[in-house]
C-alpha cells in the first residue's frame, strides 16, 4: 500500500525517515524496517524510504503507509564508487559512510520537498529519522521541522583497539581517521542542537554527542529482536555431556572468529567439547587453515551460512555463544542468544560488553591478541567447568533481553518518547540507563 497522506485516527502521526529499511537486507535495513512496522502498530505511520527498498517491502504484509523517493541519480554512482573503492561489500564500513554523505541528504531534502507543506501545516505531531543511525550522516529537516524532531537510535564512534592494526587494515579501515571531519561540514553542529530528542545507543556515541542538551539525550540501543524467531522455548536441559560452544556472525576480520579456534587448539579440556561456527566471509580461508594446522575437524564445525531461524535453533541448541568481536557497535546478535537462553562470552569493549556485563555473561578484558585467546580460554574453561554459574549467568542474560529488547517493548518505550515531547514533558526516566 503506497500513500501520500499520514493516517487518521486519532493517535499521533509520525512521519518516519528511513533510508535503510529492507525485510531482507541484514544489519540496519532490516533493523529499520522492524523498528518502523513496530512503530505502525502504536502510531499513524507514513514511512518515506528509498526506492531501493520498494520490491522486497512490497512482498511482505507491511501494513505501512510507505512514500518511496527515487534519488538513484546520487546514491547510485555514490554505491557504485564506494563498492570499487571497498572492493566489495563486506569491508571498509568507513568508507561506505563517507559516500553516502551526499546521497542522504538528497534524500532529506527530497522528504522535505515533498512533505514540507504538510509538516508545517500541523499534519504529522513528530518527525522521527530512525536510520541511517551513523551520528556522522547530519539531517537536512531537522533544521527546519517547526514539530518536534527526533533522531535515531545513533550508535557510531567506537575506535579500532590500537593493538589490532592488522586487522583493521583487512578492514580497509584506514579512511576512518578523517571521521571526525563530520564535525565541520554543513548540517552536523545545528542537527544535534535543534533535534527535539536524540537516542543513542551505548555510551561510546554519547560521547560523541556534545552538541545535543542533556535533557534531549536518551539512551535506546538500536537492536532488538522478535521473539517468535528468538526464544528459549523448547531448549535443550543442560547435561554432562559435551557442552556445545556457538560462534555466528560474518567471518571479517573486526569480528575475530578464528581466535575462538586459537582458543580450542591451546586447550585439552576445550577440545573435549564441540564448536560450531556459523557465517561466511573474507576469513573463512585463514579459518581453515587453522583448524587444518591443529587438527581441530574432530570439535570443530564450519557450517556456512545459516538462515535466521537456523541461526536462532543453533542458539537454543548451545550452551555458550561466543564472540570475540573488538569492534562491535550494536551486538544484536548478543542480545539474540541471551534471548535463547545462551550464555555470552565476549569482549568487554562496545556493545557486547554493556549488555552482558553485571553477571549476564562472561566479559573478558580488552588486548592483544594473544592476551584475548587467554582471557576467552579462562572463561570458556570455566563455562565448562562449572555449568551451574554458566547456567545462572545465562538465566540473567535471557531476563535481560526480555525485560526490553523485543519489538513491542521498544516500540512501547519509543511511543512514551513521543507523548512527553507533544505535551512538553521531560525524557528522564525514558531510557535504557
Amino acid at each position: 500500500m503506497v500513500n501520500d497522506l499520514p493516517g487518521r485516527g486519532g493517535r499521533l502521526k509520525v512521519l518516519v525517515l528511513a533510508d535503510e529499511c529492507n525485510p531482507e537486507w541484514p544489519s540496519l535495513p532490516i533493523v529499520g524496517y522492524k523498528y518502523a512496522r513496530e512503530l505502525a502498530q502504536l502510531v499513524d505511520v507514513t514511512l518515506v524510504t528509498h526506492v531501493r527498498n520498494r520490491e522486497n517491502i512490497e512482498k511482505t504484509d507491511h501494513g505501512l503507509d510507505v512514500v518511496y523517493l527515487d534519488t538513484e541519480w546520487i546514491a547510485g554512482p555514490m554505491f557504485r564508487l564506494a563498492r570499487l573503492l571497498r572492493g566489495g561489500e563486506e569491508v571498509a564500513w568507513s568508507t561506505s559512510m563517507i559516500m553516502n554523505y551526499l546521497p542522504y541528504l538528497a534524500f532529506e531534502r527530497a522528504a522535505w520537498k515533498r512533505f514540507r507543506r504538510a509538516i508545517r501545516d500541523g499534519e504529522f505531531d513528530i518527525v522521527h529519522r530512525i536510520t541511517p543511525m551513523s551520528p556522522t550522516l547530519p539531517s537536512y529537516i531537522s533544521v527546519k521541522s517547526p514539530v518536534p524532531f527526533v533522531i535515531g537510535p545513533l550508535n557510531g564512534n567506537l575506535p579500532w583497539p590500537a593493538a589490532f592494526a592488522a586487522e583493521q587494515k583487512r578492514e580497509k579501515e584506514g579512511l576512518r581517521r578523517l571521521r571526525d571531519l563530520y564535525k565541520v561540514l554543513p548540517y552536523a553542529g545545528p542537527t544535534q542542537r535543534r533535534a527535539s530528542a536524540v537516542l543513542y545507543g551505548f555510551e561510546h556515541t554519547r560521547k560523541d554527542l556534545g552538541a545535543v542538551q542533556p535533557g534531549r539525550l536518551v539512551s535506546f540501543p538500536e537492536i532488538g529482536y522478535d521473539p517468535a524467531i528468538f526464544h528459549a522455548r523448547g531448549r535443550k536441559a543442560a547435561g554432562e555431556g559435551p557442552m556445545e560452544f556457538l560462534y555466528a556472525g560474518r567471518l571479517v576480520p573486526y569480528k575475530l572468529p578464528e581466535l575462538v579456534l586459537h582458543v580450542f587448539a591451546g586447550s585439552p579440556e576445550l577440545r573435549r567439547h564441540r564448536l560450531r561456527i556459523l557465517g561466511d566471509g573474507p576469513e573463512r580461508a585463514r579459518m581453515e587453515a587453522v583448524i587444518a594446522e591443529h587438527g581441530l575437524q574432530d570439535c570443530v564445525a564450519m557450517e556456512g551460512r545459516k538462515s535466521q531461524a537456523e541461526v536462532a535453533e543453533a542458539m537454543r541448541s548451545a550452551d555458550v555463544f561466543v564472540f570475540p568481536s573488538i569492534r562491535e557497535l550494536g551486538a544484536g546478535v548478543v542480545i539474540e542468544a541471551m534471548a535463547c537462553g545462551a550464555h555470552c562470552a565476549v569482549v568487554d569493549y562496545g556493545a557486547p560488553g554493556a549488555l552482558a556485563g553485571a553477571g549476564r555473561g562472561s566479559c573478558v578484558p580488552l588486548g592483544p591478541f594473544d592476551a584475548l585467546v587467554q582471557g576467552f580460554r579462562a572463561a570458556l574453561e570455566r563455562c565448562a567447568a562449572d555449568r551451574v554459574a554458566t547456567a545462572e549467568a545465562a538465566a540473567a542474560g535471557r531476563a535481560y533481553a526480555e525485560a526490553g529488547f523485543p519489538w513491542a517493548k521498544k516500540g512501547a518505550r519509543t511511543l512514551a518518547i513521543y507523548k512527553a515531547l507533544t505535551s512538553g514533558r521531560s525524557l528522564e526516566g525514558l531510557g535504557y540507563d
